[in-house]
């Protein structure tokens, strides 16, 4: 019997405790013959002194999961469509850039000698597409956006040889001569359009929107939330947002929302956001600067109505209707012998002031800048009168504007 442990004896033990120790790692990290979501890892491999642990996914319900999430979402979605519904909204094309550019494309497909609307949001709401066609027996384009003096896409027509119709531009004083352009970009949006914007827009205004009443900006959360009367900071002053003011339709026929006129507190809402429209701001330029950009508005405006005669179109400008307080402010602001009467001398174009018309006058506008529906039909019905009695129409004799003696 040796009377002490070898070397040798003391190696060949420890390797057969090593190799031991290795096979129980890797049998307790070995994944179960039934957890079939779980794989082998770098620690399965001989050689690998640290093994790395299998965290199984446990099983689960998946079929019942995926269900419940479901019913939970639709859920959600209808009561936010319940409560937009309740509250008056239907759905409606959003008036996006994708949408004007659709209209816009339309001269390019060969409908240059179309009549064309342009201007900001009282042409937009207040000339109804459907009167206008019962009466011409031809649609309008409409390509004037809310918020946004005309010029730009009056500069863009007249840079389209393809386009030779009838232009009709609406001139609201404190965008037309400030050259205000909330909505500008629509022409580059246009000219940059990617296919995949195109399929997007086309998605959404036949799958999407013609469905749910709460698709539409003012209604999002985020929205919402933003609007919300939240606490000033000392010296800074929040304006107020404009709300929602009316419905799209897919070729851009707009009217007023019946709210604006039927709810008290909905129509007394818009006439504070106009109210605090009409305050002067820190960021208002000096009067001498607005004098100075009101002569560059016109003067831009007499270049490009040259060049859209030039090649055949026939331009009239017309002085869409105000009321109230914001018909006050224009007048203040823009005085109509230095803005309306100077606009049509340098551009030689003829003009329809709403003021000089009996028939354009006495509708009702419920926040002072656009019509109801059925008064903006009647209006459309009294203007299309006039454009063809004394302008477009056979032996029309409109004159490019009345002087102070002739009215």
């Amino acid at each position: 019997m040796p009377s002490s442990i070898s070397s040798s004896d003391i190696s060949h033990d420890s390797a057969r405790g090593y190799v031991r120790e290795v096979e129980l790692e890797r049998s307790a990290v070995t994944p179960s013959d039934n957890d079939r979501y779980a794989r082998q890892t770098a620690a399965d491999r001989p050689g690998i002194a640290q093994p790395v642990p299998v965290r199984p996914v446990p099983e689960q319900p998946w079929g019942r999961i995926l269900l419940g999430t479901v019913l939970l979402l639709a859920g959600l979605v209808a009561g936010w469509e319940a409560y937009w519904r309740a509250y008056g909204v239907k759905p409606s094309i959003s008036n996006t850039y994708g949408l004007w550019a659709i209209q816009r494309r339309r001269l390019d497909a060969g409908e240059g000698d179309a009549t064309v609307l342009v201007g900001a949001s009282r042409v937009y709401y207040d000339i109804q597409l459907p009167v206008w066609e019962h009466l011409d027996g031809h649609r309008p384009i409409q390509l004037a956006f809310e918020g946004t003096s005309p010029l730009t896409y009056l500069e863009d027509l007249a840079a389209d040889p393809k386009f030779a119709g009838r232009l009709l531009i609406g001139v609201e004083p404190d965008l037309f001569f400030s050259g205000y352009e909330y909505r500008g970009g629509a022409v580059r949006y246009t000219r940059k359009e990617s296919p995949s914007q195109r399929i997007g827009q086309w998605l959404s205004m036949h799958l999407v929107e013609p469905y749910l009443a709460f698709d539409d900006p003012d209604f999002a959360l985020a929205t919402v939330l933003q609007r919300q009367p939240w606490p000033e900071r000392p010296g800074k002053h929040v304006f107020l947002v404009p709300r929602k003011l009316g419905y799209h339709e897919a070729d851009r026929n707009t009217y007023v929302w019946a709210k604006v006129a039927d709810d008290p507190e909905y129509r007394e809402l818009w006439h504070r956001i106009w109210r605090d429209a009409f305050e002067p701001s820190p960021d208002d330029p000096s009067p001498e600067e607005a004098l100075k950009t009101e002569k560059m508005q016109i003067a831009r405006a007499a270049q490009v109505v040259a060049k859209l005669r030039a090649h055949g179109v026939k331009v009239l400008f017309v002085r869409m209707p105000s009321s109230g307080e914001y018909l006050a402010y224009e007048n203040r602001m823009f005085p109509r012998a230095r803005s309306w009467d100077a606009l049509l001398a340098a551009t030689g174009a003829p003009g329809i002031h709403f003021e000089d018309y009996p028939q354009l006058q006495g509708y009702y506008l419920p926040e002072w800048s656009h019509m109801t529906q059925a008064d903006a039909e009647r209006f459309t019905a009294a203007l299309y009168g006039i454009v063809k009695r004394d302008f477009w129409g056979p032996g029309a004799t409109g004159s490019a504007h009345m002087t102070d003696s002739e009215r």
